[in-house]
């Protein structure tokens, strides 16, 4: 069985670098978008396994077009392939839905897995950069850090913030609503002594959460 496949990336050496790289496999690329939008319209046309999303590109970015995805067509599954391994972009990424996030220079065995485990809804890679980044998004307090005052809610909050996730993609990440995420974060400014969320996550860094 066949696993279809939408490219997004803005720069058409990589999307003909992936099509070189995919032959000789099960998996097909139906059609190729080099902007945000244009990697929505084609999803929801085409209805494929796998978006293979870009973040970097013109017009709307990766992450905004995989929310847009994934609120129309929760089903389709987006495997984020990036140059950057950047902590916000792979928490937001966990966030907003993604399913996988690979980097451009991994191995050819490495983005056709990441796209095999994504089509059939399988478990990601152990070494994943997303398996790292949600686990520190998941974590609960430990007893290292017992002299924190923080909710074990409120430390996962602190977490996501650190990580420069908006209130509205914790609310997400953490099924809360984002009135809840917002008096966290009123709970955590006023619980930890700082003034803006800047500071909280400079405090969270500093102490080791993130």
């Amino acid at each position: 069985m066949g696993i279809n496949v939408v490219v997004a990336d803005d720069h058409e050496v990589v999307r003909s670098g992936l099509a070189s790289l995919l032959k000789g496999t099960e998996i097909s690329i139906v059609d190729e978008a080099s902007t945000g939008s244009e990697a929505v319209e084609k999803a929801l046309a085409h209805q494929p396994d796998v978006v293979l999303m870009d973040i970097r590109m013109p017009d709307t970015d990766g992450l905004a077009a995989l929310e847009k995805i994934k609120k129309e067509s929760p089903n389709t599954r987006v495997v984020m392939l990036s140059t950057y391994d950047n902590p916000t972009y792979i928490a937001r990424g966990v966030a907003l839905g993604a399913h996988d996030y690979v980097l451009k220079g991994s191995s050819r065995e490495t983005i056709v897995t990441a796209i095999e485990n994504a089509a059939s809804d399988s478990p990601i890679a152990e070494d994943s950069l997303m398996n790292r980044v949600r686990g520190a998004m998941a974590k609960r307090q430990e007893a290292k850090h017992s002299d924190i005052p923080l909710t074990n809610r409120e430390m996962q909050v602190l977490r996501h913030l650190a990580l420069g996730l908006s209130n509205r993609e914790i609310g997400r990440s953490l099924t809360i609503s984002i009135e809840t995420v917002k008096e966290h974060v009123q709970n955590i400014l006023r619980k930890i002594d700082v003034t803006d969320r800047t500071q909280a996550a400079v405090w969270a860094v500093r102490r080791g959460l993130v």
